[in-house]
């Protein structure tokens, strides 16, 4: 039997089907298997008070009517020291993710975290080394140099998937989520606690996106002063 419509293969069991006008064929079950689900996409802009964009805030989505939550994607993440810096400033995982840290730097790091979510120490990590971290218990990690105090960075490990920080443009945006309602949760290094509401997605939501204020704290993060004379080297 010839088909001329695409061939979709499903991410969990990789049985391929048919889909035409919202019907699927299971192929070898020889059974009418039904429509597909309609997905949902979501849009959130992220503001401070003032209406300016807020870039490294990290927005997620935990479901709240059974959805199906898709297995841990295999990888991980990096936090590299690079310039007596921790690049990127703020990273989001989920749990269990191994996180890489390398020093790229040409100098020695002492990189530690005494948060409850995972504590732990890198002492005397020499250039060109790298290390990697599993964040196993969600919550929040911050982490620090014991050599160079100005070097701060964040690890918000998260139970649910779906997840997103935000750029320069303040915006996140998700795809392929079930509809349904989900607690949406907001967090960036200058709250004091993260910003929390329901939304309820439907299969057709609106073309603007949800815009999200923020109110930040004062900027309290050390700035390295430079050397005279040395490049800003320590």
């Amino acid at each position: 039997m010839r088909f001329d419509f695409p061939l979709i293969t499903c991410a969990v069991c990789g049985t391929g089907f048919w889909r035409r006008l919202g019907i699927s064929l299971g192929l070898g079950a020889g059974i009418l298997v039904g429509p597909l689900v309609a997905q949902s996409s979501f849009e959130a802009l992220v503001v401070d008070a003032a209406g300016e964009l807020v870039s490294d805030a990290v927005l997620s989505l935990s479901p709240l009517d059974g959805q199906i939550v898709p297995a841990a994607a295999v990888g991980g993440a990096k936090i590299s020291q690079i310039k007596q810096e921790y690049s990127p400033y703020v990273t989001a995982v989920r749990t269990g993710t191994p996180v890489e840290f390398p020093n790229l730097d040409t100098i020695q790091h002492h990189i530690y975290s005494v948060s409850k979510p995972k504590r732990f120490e890198i002492p005397l990590y020499e250039p060109g080394r790298s290390e990697v971290v599993t964040f196993d218990q969600p919550g929040l990690v911050v982490i620090g140099c014991n050599i160079h105090d100005w070097m701060s960075a964040y690890v918000l490990v998260l139970d649910t998937p779906w997840f997103s920080k935000t750029t320069a443009d303040g915006r996140v945006r998700f795809v392929d989520l079930a509809p349904g309602r989900y607690r949406l949760e907001l967090w960036h290094p200058r709250v004091s606690k993260p910003l929390s509401r329901e939304v309820t997605l439907g299969t057709t939501n609106g073309a603007e996106p949800l815009r999200l204020t923020l109110t930040l704290r004062p900027e309290r993060r050390l700035r390295r002063a430079p050397v005279p004379g040395a490049g800003g080297a320590y």
